[in-house]
């Protein structure tokens, strides 16, 4: 049978955490699912959660008023959407929109923060893995921009 802590004992960003910090997580975690084009979340909108996309594919879009829309990244499978709600203003920074059927594990921010606030074992092991993600994603930016700006000799 498919548990949540089954699924988030799977997933890559919590295939490795102590169980007691795992079993307090499932308490603020649910399935959702969004159809092809759903908006997940807009920029400038409360942020209140982050995702475990299990499958399907979302775009991280940035607003530009010339252009529309603009596609800066690309997740999928085991990925992580949303760091946001860890940050006052909790204000999401972008848009993210599904690229076909998307199911992912929604994970309220609220509920994990005031956890962490009693548990800081908890908010220290969350910390950790989102400073990995927030890394890999600035190193990605920075090879898309050195791609766009680099200059020919």
């Amino acid at each position: 049978m498919e548990t949540l802590e089954r699924i988030l004992t799977e997933h890559p960003f919590f295939s490795d955490m102590d169980k007691r910090l795992l079993s307090i997580i499932v308490g603020c975690a649910s399935n959702v699912h969004f159809n092809d084009d759903t908006v997940i979340f807009r920029e400038g909108e409360e942020a209140g959660n982050f995702y475990l996309i299990r499958t399907g594919r979302v775009a991280l879009q940035l607003s530009g008023d010339r252009r529309g829309p603009l596609t800066i990244a690309t997740l999928e499978e085991g990925d992580i959407l949303g760091w946001s709600w860890l940050s006052p203003p909790y204000r999401w920074k972008f848009t993210a929109k599904a690229h076909g059927d998307t199911r992912a594990i929604s994970l309220d921010g609220k509920c994990l923060r005031e956890k962490s606030e009693t548990d800081h074992d908890l908010g220290y092991e969350l910390m950790k893995r989102f400073v990995h993600i927030i890394e890999k994603r600035l190193q990605a930016t920075r090879l898309q921009l050195l791609n766009i700006y680099e200059v020919k000799s």
